[in-house]
């Protein structure tokens, strides 16, 4: 049985590949390769990946795909002409927003303005209760006079937000059947479809934001499943969610926000999984591609799960909150291509603008003139500028030398030293990144392994793990591609989270028990619907709970059995100590639980990782060369390379070295030692 794998990045398009005999559980061959994407038409950077690694759509049993085209629509502001129908005396949701502003004394702040005009947001009477009691029944005659006029003004998708309608959708399932019937050719997206957890500004965005996107993503994934389809593969593409697991292209059509992060996602997932096979369940997830770096924290082997997401937050920006379920992931705009840049005040920055696929980083030698941190790295030598990772015919380094020559220039420093001082600050835009999700929520670096990978992960994991004091770091075997493996590592998921406050220690174990089996049931049907009744299913719970008089929740996982007194207390205890954890704080108030979080999994068949022997081949025979290699205040070294690909369990090398792979570099830094595991994993020790 052949197993694909692809993920489209802003700059390459990856694709993994295994062959897996289900009898023996065996993997007999296992090939990777990475090209350029191409951003006019992504479906093609896929078929080239496919005939890259020499495979015939005809051939896979099973397709998974990772794609940018969700975020990407949402950067770039390619979306839909959207429209919003919400309840009469609401229709400024999205216009009040939340009073949070990221920098208190910034006095030209502005909110960030909404995805959809006032003009296009228009109000029709019903009301629901927060209760759940419809108090008011929509009024659907009031709604053709609205298509009327969504079609006068060119609206290309809409959404429909009703207030309280994560208690009982009854009023929004209404509207899109008569919406359905009214106007069948442009894409309505409620917001219960969406989410079922309160909050009204959220739940409204993201409903919103689906709209947005949903003509986009139906166009493409409408395009990819053609293509595949017209070039013989008889068997349905999955897609990877943000959530860490796949699901069918019918389901991401009709929800494309869940999808949002559906690369980054699988990353992480691929991180936990080779993570738990090594025995080392707590590590950091670095992922740095040619456009942004991103990281996430795993702790016990399974990454953390949010609902509370801000597309485009930074320091100056809140940014827009998705209510979607996606992976803690802290992504920022530094990565190989990320463009080196001076304002007018004299500081150096590096990104968020990147080089991209084309023409990329000026030694690429494809009209590119701004340096990137990927010409920084050819011009101290950790890169090979002769081979730019596996290019054929090699890189233009004068020209790379000449653009960081120019910019030097503007404050007095020479190329070399230009090279410097953005590679040093590219790894502090991603040490901060780190911080944010271990330091700032109460973990300690130093009691975890950093798995670094994409393109850049192994050149700047050694930098970044002394930096944090990590001791250890993780480079996975084909690293370069490793979302694109970790897509192989998910199951089909689905999550339902459905908002009902109850304050525990008085609660009724009845109704609680009763919500849960409603989600259990939702499930089952979900499943049955997607004709996935058979194979095997598991459901895990948990909840989001809070301190009574708390705004925000933090999320615990739940056992399985039956919803008992003892039971409950065992919830309560839960809390607290995740509370403790997270805040150092343990109250003796009464906890209060906001809501339930049911995700059901449907196992897919994934590649053992499998120990190999160690070997006692002397290291010398992975040698291919040696260079000089410049690292900056720890000196000039002529340091040894490596063909990644020789290198066997076993081995070990003292830095500074480095192993070179199609994609990747790896860089040992002097006084760091490393050696390749049973897993194939370059591990690198960093003395701390």
């Amino acid at each position: 049985m052949i197993r694909v794998a692809t993920d489209i990045g802003g700059t390459f398009t990856d694709i993994v590949y295994y062959e897996h005999d289900e009898v023996t559980d065996t993997v007999s061959q296992v090939a990777s390769w990475k090209c350029d994407t191409v951003p006019e038409d992504l479906t093609s950077g896929v078929m080239t990946a496919i005939d890259g690694v020499g495979l015939s759509p005809s051939e896979i049993e099973f397709f998974a795909h990772g794609t940018t085209v969700v975020i990407n629509t949402i950067a770039e502001r390619k979306g839909a002409k959207a429209g919003l129908i919400t309840t009469t005396g609401f229709r400024d949701v999205l216009e009040i927003a939340r009073g949070n502003r990221p920098d208190l004394f910034n006095f030209r702040f502005r909110k960030p303005p909404p995805f959809v005009p006032r003009y296009l947001r228009r109000e029709v009477e019903e009301r629901t209760n927060h209760q759940g009691e419809v108090v008011c029944p929509l009024d659907a005659d009031a709604l053709s006079e609205l298509v009327a006029f969504f079609q006068g003004e060119g609206v290309e998708a809409l959404a429909v937000s009703f207030l309280h309608a994560y208690a009982n959708p009854a009023n929004e399932v209404a509207a899109l059947e008569a919406l359905g019937r009214l106007w069948p050719e442009v894409p309505v997206v409620a917001s219960h479809q969406t989410t079922r957890e309160w909050r009204e500004y959220e739940r409204t965005n993201t409903a919103v934001l689906s709209a947005y996107v949903s003509p986009v993503a139906d166009r493409y994934l409408s395009t990819l499943e053609s293509r595949l389809r017209a070039d013989g593969m008889n068997r349905p593409p999955y897609i990877m969610q943000s959530n860490g697991g796949v699901t069918t292209v019918g389901d991401a059509r009709r929800n494309p926000i869940a999808i949002l992060e559906s690369g980054p996602a699988s990353g992480v997932l691929g991180a936990a999984a080779l993570a738990q096979a090594i025995g080392r369940p707590d590590v950091i997830a670095l992922d740095i591609g040619g456009t942004t770096a991103k990281c996430s924290l795993i702790e016990g082997g399974k990454p953390a799960i949010t609902t509370d997401y801000h597309v485009e937050a930074n320091r100056e920006n809140p940014g827009y909150p998705v209510k979607t379920p996606v992976i803690d992931i802290v992504e920022i705009g530094t990565g190989g291509g990320s463009i080196a840049w001076i304002d007018e005040g004299g500081r150096l920055f590096v990104g968020p603008r990147s080089a991209g696929a084309n023409p990329g980083p000026v030694v690429y030698g494809r009209g590119g003139v701004e340096p990137t941190v990927t010409d920084a790295h050819v011009l101290t030598g950790r890169i090979d500028g002769g081979n730019v990772l596996g290019r054929e015919g090699g890189g233009d380094v004068e020209a790379a030398r000449r653009a960081y020559a120019e910019l030097g220039a503007t404050v007095g420093v020479t190329a070399e030293e230009m090279a410097h001082g953005v590679l040093r600050i590219a790894d502090v835009n991603m040490e901060n990144a780190l911080k944010l999700v271990s330091i700032n929520r109460g973990h300690d670096p130093r009691e975890f392994a950093l798995v670094a990978y994409g393109g850049g992960g192994p050149l700047h994991g050694a930098t970044l793990a002394t930096a944090l004091n990590v001791p250890e770091v993780i480079i996975p075997a084909n690293a370069a591609v490793f979302s694109a493996w970790g897509m192989l590592q998910t199951d089909l998921r689905r999550d339902y989270i459905q908002t009902g406050t109850a304050r525990l220690d008085d609660a009724d174990p009845s109704r609680l028990e009763g919500a849960i089996e409603a989600l259990e049931a939702e499930a089952r049907d979900g499943f049955s619907a997607e004709g996935m009744d058979g194979g095997r299913h598991v459901v895990e719970r948990a909840a989001d709970m809070r301190y009574r008089g708390q705004e925000h929740t933090v999320k615990v996982s739940l056992p399985g059995g039956p919803v008992d007194e003892p039971a409950i207390a065992g919830w309560i205890e839960r809390f607290r100590d995740a509370h403790d954890r997270l805040y150092r704080i343990r109250l003796d108030v009464p906890v209060e639980l906001v809501n339930f979080h049911l995700t059901a999994y449907r196992i897919i068949a994934k590649p053992p990782i499998v120990a190999r022997a160690i070997e006692t081949a002397p290291v010398e025979d992975a040698r291919i060369g040696r260079r000089r290699v410049d690292f900056g205040e720890a000196g000039m070294h002529e340091v040894p390379v490596y063909e990644r690909s020789r290198l066997r369990p076993g081995m070990e090398l003292e830095g500074p070295a480095i192993a070179e792979e199609r994609g990747a570099v790896v860089l040992v830094w002097p006084g760091q030692r490393a050696e390749i595991d049973g897993f194939d994993n370059f591990i690198i020790r960093t003395g701390e």
